[in-house]
């Protein structure tokens, strides 16, 4: 209600003046975040500017008063948050996409659902994953890990990227074989063969958006968190391996 509503807006364009929004997008989004960006600045004439990190890391600076006006989260957690501390708009959260973990290397040899037997084997120098206490990504990791029963046995060799981007890094570059990355990640990147892990075995990676006080009267804020929500973005989402959105 609250975004058809605000800044008298009635579809993306509308007769207002072109406009600049500032977005902060969680690690593993940013690809994505960047071919909507190219569809909706086409459609509207707004611009959108991105700062990326951690969810963990964004929430930190959005909290210490950087200049955001909308926040793409890899949680639903600190969406929440924002909004219950005053710095979110009441009734703009919602789940833009929900994602999904694999385990990856560039000269990985998996066959069909043997990734676990291969983590439970621990046949590796290094293990990357997201930081936990930063990364929801690196949250879903180590709930993997904890679930296959190997948490305390890889402990030696897990090494942890500041967000699933720098995650991947580690494994794009060779510091480490193997490591637990999004599966938006490998639409991107074809190099190796990866394991989907099994659904069950973490609980779902939500990840919320929620429009930011300074953004609420910004039209290009406004309009491009509708057009999240809308028909013309469902295909990017799915070509990027990306669960259906679910509005809150």
């Amino acid at each position: 209600m609250f975004l058809a509503a605000a800044a008298g807006l009635t579809a993306f364009g509308g007769e207002a003046a072109a406009a600049r929004a500032t977005v902060a997008v969680a690690g593993n989004f940013v690809i994505p975040a960047r071919a909507l960006k190219e569809r909706f600045q086409a459609a509207t004439g707004h611009e959108i500017r991105f700062i990326n990190g951690s969810t963990g890391g964004l929430f930190a600076q959005i909290v210490q008063g950087a200049p955001v006006d909308i926040f793409l989260a890899a949680d639903r957690a600190r969406p929440q948050m924002l909004v219950e501390q005053g710095l979110g708009v009441a009734g703009s959260r919602f789940t833009y996409a929900v994602g999904r973990l694999v385990l990856w290397g560039r000269k990985l040899r998996i066959r069909h659902g043997d990734g676990a037997a291969i983590l439970r084997a621990g046949g590796f120098t290094r293990l990357a994953i997201a930081n936990p206490k930063l990364a929801p990504y690196g949250a879903a990791a180590q709930a993997v890990l904890r679930r296959l029963g190997v948490l305390a046995a890889l402990s030696d060799k897990l090494v942890y990227g500041q967000n699933i981007a720098q995650t991947f890094q580690f494994v794009a570059t060779g510091n480490a074989p193997l490591g637990l990355v999004a599966l938006s990640q490998m639409k991107q990147h074809k190099t190796g063969r990866f394991w989907t892990v099994p659904a069950r075995l973490h609980d779902p990676i939500r990840q919320d958006a929620v429009l930011l006080r300074r953004g609420r009267d910004n039209a290009a804020a406004v309009e491009f968190i509708q057009f999240l929500r809308g028909a013309a973005a469902r295909p990017v989402f799915k070509s990027f391996g990306y669960a259906s959105q679910t509005a809150q």
